[in-house]
């Protein structure tokens, strides 16, 4: 008695009959074709086998989507199973579920078919629809393939019908293995498709043989190594393209009097993330209801609708499907969640789904904190949410190389994709919405938004030097916020809230910072109340990202509110109440009252050291505060002694290498080149520049704070070209770390227009400074003092490059903002009256101008004292206009007045003192005392020379002036002499194209003309 052996009978008759076996019934092609079906069945003796009318089709083969869209990817498909080669041609079609695989192959697969088929004429081939040659095939084989016995079931079918003589005697993996050895020797071409394959493993002694008449197609949600070798292909299928997404929504929703708008279409083809099965069903759901494109989009965006109610029922998919779109994924992530570490994937797809699902970091996925929320799931049998007291199941603890295994085994299986190279995990939208929608995963939502906020935490830099990662971890941080339900506030505002709120500002986005922090405030306000610790502590970071942005007075009037409220919520020692208090003082000094600065930091002062101590850090960065304002209110001298003693008080309790303590040799730099001392500055920058590259790295924003500030002083110091090189370089590298709208790429290309101007490129200053007015404008609004400084600089720019006129008016308008948005006492208002007098002088308004600058003398003296430099300088301005003016004798009794004070309070060797020195020479000059300007002039130039080298910019002035001076003494042939000398160096330092240069040429032809006509 044969063994019992499951027997499926198919005969076909007519002319290019095709038959179907498996579980089709009543289906066939080619004309007067039909096919003879008999229920599945147990039969105990062997059934009569016919010989089959070629070419054969056995199982199921799906029909045709509606609205099928043709993708390229079939064209490859095509291209790679009918080459030519020694043995069979196999791909494995591996994508998500819902991406159209099945469709794929089965359009091959029936393509093949028809090509195998005799046509009317006889010809045995076919053409493709794209005209190009097909290779047909005599036997397809459909195989629904999601077990080794449904594979070994379909092979014994196909065994009855192909083998002569049938299976008689055969059990089933008989029957199954003599059809591939049926499929080894044959010579008619052959094509197996094997469907919805769940992993390689499952083929294990199953795979058709690789022989030249045979093809094999694979589906599979899983793409493992394991399915590539040298005669086996992996392809990958994604998304629609959005043109093949439009297209066939335009086709579904295609009914008599609907109409929708191509920007609608596609904007809802981005909402479903291009995925096919979606897009069917959401047609499918549009025209059932009758809904709008646009209401459907708001309906899915309203996250309090599950996605499962925006598809038809089962009843109603299309295209036969089975399964609604927010269930098709629960098969992959339940075998997901049986590889290895077993029971860990669900819940590591619980937590990818509630953050961003373009893009999470690796890091944030492999942190300790995911790894402490994934031990309560570590199970042997089942993952249940079942932690024990130390939030680790008995199962032992989850390291980083589970982590790691996990989100491969997610992205083996076409979960999620994981790019090792990139370290980033991205997920469909729409797998991320079905998980989270998930009855389970909302059962322990808290957990999930806390280990996540915790793991942003976690990797999240403090400075921020990868700004790409940075703005990686801020969107995944927004997503979480906006789907955490109130959870990040159960315990006061978790610091995540905090965090990114202050990265947007660090990234340049200042005005998103505060408005991020008003809603942040508000918000905390509602969840914890007004006097909360963390909605004190909202309210200082909005009224800290406020000044940021440049609204100053604001700033100051936010910080004396909130520090009225601390002062009754916490009293007057708790620390949030002194850094308040810093604050105030801080921005009191930047509304340019100086003095109160001073007097509040120095009472802070006091209050720190009794309640922090001396040594606590912020004692002592309120001693560098000090030390600052001490330096604005003009005693440079007493600014450099205080920070050398905090350096070292910083050098003994944090350390050299603390970035406080390099801050402090920062600013002790910036004070000594205030102070004149140029090339000890650069020195000191020059070291610190050094430590900050050994210490921060060459990406952090204060090493490249230091080489903006040693490339401005290297200029001062004489090396304008070298200046503009520095600074091109920084430009490039802050554009990189920082992008383009920060603040502090800004401030460069600020500083490289100022000089290039110094090297001569007036004209393309005045370019530079009017593209970053637009951009400033454009990034930073009008009021800032940032935009501000850029009109300023635009307005001298304008009056260097001729247009005297457009400087005056420019001025007059700023000057107008700065008296609106910073008061008449501020320092920059102030600086903008002497900038419009000085150019309303070089206009002709002479007696203007010294009215003006007299004016601003008074308040300076009342604002500033007698000795501030600023004071010093207008003193200097209006000595200078009086001459101008004609009254050449108070000219030189102002300036050796001036130079007194000058020496007293600055020092001998400041360069202002210098430059007072160079004018009070000049009017001696212009008073006819040639010897004695020649004198103070060659005195000057020595002093120069000593102090700056014999190439600064400001020794070839004094050479210019003394050339000039020994013309105007008769000396027309030395003058030449000394012109020409004089040249040359200015050719090889300042570049041929400087004024100075071009006048130094001037004036040697013109001594030149003179030495020639002789006497006159």
């Amino acid at each position: 008695m044969p063994a019992e052996t499951d027997l499926i009978q198919v005969s076909v008759r007519g002319d290019g009959a095709l038959g179907a076996g498996g579980d089709i019934k009543g289906n066939a092609l080619g004309h007067g074709s039909a096919v003879t079906y008999i229920e599945h069945q147990v039969v105990q003796e062997a059934a009569p086998w016919f010989q089959p009318s070629w070419p054969v089709l056995i199982g199921v083969l799906p029909a045709q989507a509606g609205y099928y869209q043709y993708r390229p990817l079939a064209a490859e498909l095509a291209e790679a199973l009918e080459s030519i080669g020694p043995t069979g041609r196999c791909q494995v079609i591996s994508g998500t579920g819902g991406v159209g695989k099945t469709q794929l192959a089965a359009e091959y697969a029936r393509t093949a078919l028809s090509a195998g088929a005799p046509s009317a004429t006889g010809d045995e081939r076919a053409l493709r629809r794209n005209g190009s040659e097909s290779r047909g095939v005599e036997l397809l084989l459909w195989v629904n393939a999601t077990s080794p016995q449904a594979v070994t079931d379909a092979y014994v079918v196909a065994a009855q019908v192909v083998i002569p003589g049938g299976t008689t005697g055969l059990d089933a993996n008989e029957a199954a293995q003599q059809f591939l050895a049926w499929l080894r020797t044959t010579t008619r071409r052959w094509l197996i498709v094997l469907d919805d394959v769940t992993a390689p493993g499952t083929l294990t002694g199953l795979w058709p043989p690789d022989v030249s008449v045979g093809q094999v197609l694979v589906t599979t949600r899983s793409r493992d190594a394991a399915w590539t070798t040298e005669t086996r292909a992996l392809l990958q299928v994604g998304m629609f393209t959005p043109d093949q997404s439009a297209m066939y929504l335009r086709r579904a929703l295609a009914r008599p009097g609907r109409t929708e708008s191509d920007s609608e279409v596609a904007a809802l083809a981005v909402d479903l993330g291009h995925l096919p099965l979606a897009l069917a069903q959401a047609a499918a759901y549009l025209v059932d209801t009758g809904r709008s494109v646009s209401r459907y989009r708001a309906l899915l965006a309203d996250r309090a609708r599950l996605l499962s109610r925006l598809v038809p029922e089962i009843s109603g998919l299309p295209d036969a499907q089975t399964r609604t779109v927010n269930a098709v994924w629960d098969i992959s992530l339940a075998l997901a969640d049986t590889y290895r570490p077993a029971g860990l994937a669900k819940p590591m797809m619980e937590l990818a789904a509630v953050l961003d699902c373009n893009n999470v970091p690796e890091q944030v996925l492999t942190a300790s904190a995911v790894r402490s929320f994934l031990g309560g799931y570590r199970a042997s049998d089942v993952a249940t949410w079942a932690p024990n007291e130390s939030g680790a199941s008995d199962g032992g603890v989850v390291d980083d190389v589970d982590a790691e295994d996990v989100l491969r085994a997610l992205h083996r299986l076409n979960l999620l994709d994981h790019d090792a190279n990139s370290g980033t995990v991205r997920v469909h939208q729409l797998i991320q919405r079905a998980v989270r929608e998930n009855e389970d995963t909302r059962s322990h939502l808290r957990e999930l938004v806390s280990a996540s906020a915790d793991a942003l935490m976690e990797v999240w830099p403090d400075p921020e030097r990868d700004r790409v990662f940075a703005l990686l971890l801020r969107a995944n941080a927004d997503v979480l916020i906006s789907g955490s339900e109130g959870y990040l506030w159960l315990d006061g505002a978790h610091p995540v809230l905090f965090r990114v709120g202050r990265s947007r500002g660090e990234s340049g986005e200042v005005q998103g910072a505060v408005e991020y922090f008003e809603l942040l405030a508000d918000e905390s306000h509602t969840q914890l109340g007004l006097d909360h610790p963390d909605t004190l502590a909202a309210r200082h970071e909005k009224a800290y990202w406020r000044g940021q942005a440049g609204d100053v007075a604001e700033t100051l009037a936010v910080y004396e509110r909130l520090l009225a409220d601390q002062l009754r919520v916490h009293g007057p020692d708790h620390p949030d109440t002194l850094t308040t208090r810093n604050e105030v003082a801080y921005w009191q000094g930047e509304m340019g009252d100086v003095a109160s600065a001073i007097a509040a930091t120095e009472e802070l002062l006091a209050d720190q050291v009794r309640i922090l101590g001396p040594d606590h850090p912020r004692t002592l960065a309120s001693r560098g505060n000090s030390a600052g304002w001490r330096g604005e209110a003009g005693d440079v001298a007493g600014a450099i002694a205080a920070y050398e003693d905090l350096l070292a008080d910083r050098v003994r309790v944090l350390g050299p290498d603390h970035p406080d303590t390099l801050g402090s040799r920062n600013q002790l730099a910036h004070w000594r080149g205030e102070a004149g001392d140029v090339t000890g500055a650069v020195a000191a920058y020059e070291d610190l520049l050094v430590d900050r590259l050994r210490v921060l790295g060459p990406d952090h924003p204060d090493t490249l704070a230091t080489r903006n500030n040693l490339a401005a002083m290297r200029g001062y110091a004489g090396d304008a070209a070298g200046a503009v090189s520095a600074f091109e370089d920084l430009l490039t590298e802050s554009e990189r770390v920082l992008g383009p709208d920060h603040p502090r790429t800004l401030i460069t290309r600020g500083n490289l227009a100022f000089w290039r101007a110094e090297v001569g490129d007036v004209m393309g200053s005045l370019r530079a400074y009017a593209e970053l007015l637009a951009d400033r404008l454009r990034v930073l609004g009008p009021d800032h003092q940032d935009t501000l400084t850029s009109r300023s600089d635009l307005a001298g720019a304008q009056g260097e490059s001729g247009d005297v006129a457009s400087a005056v008016s420019s001025y007059e308008q700023l000057l107008a903002d700065r008296l609106r948005v910073l008061g008449p006492d501020h320092p920059d208002t102030l600086a903008t009256r002497s900038n419009l007098a000085g150019w309303r002088g070089d206009a002709g308004d002479l007696e203007g101008a010294i009215a003006a600058t007299e004016e601003l003398l008074l308040d300076q003296l009342r604002l500033l004292g007698a000795d501030h430099p600023d004071t010093l300088a207008t003193r200097n301005n209006l000595a200078g206009r009086k001459g101008e003016a004609g009254d050449v004798a108070a000219a030189i009794a102002a300036y050796e007045d001036l130079i007194v004070d000058q020496v007293r309070v600055l020092g001998a060797d400041h360069p202002s003192t210098l430059a007072t020195r160079g004018n009070l020479a000049g009017w001696y000059g212009e008073a006819g005392e040639f010897s004695r300007a020649r004198i103070a002039q060659e005195i000057l130039f020595a002093d120069r020379v000593r102090i700056l080298g014999p190439y600064h910019p400001d020794v070839l002035s004094t050479r210019y002036n003394l050339a000039s001076l020994q013309g105007q003494s008769g000396d027309s042939a030395g003058a030449v002499v000394a012109y020409e000398e004089l040249l040359a160096d200015m050719f090889r330092i300042l570049g041929p194209l400087h004024p100075l240069t071009f006048d130094a040429f001037c004036q040697m032809r013109h001594w030149k003309d003179q030495a020639t006509a002789g006497p006159q």
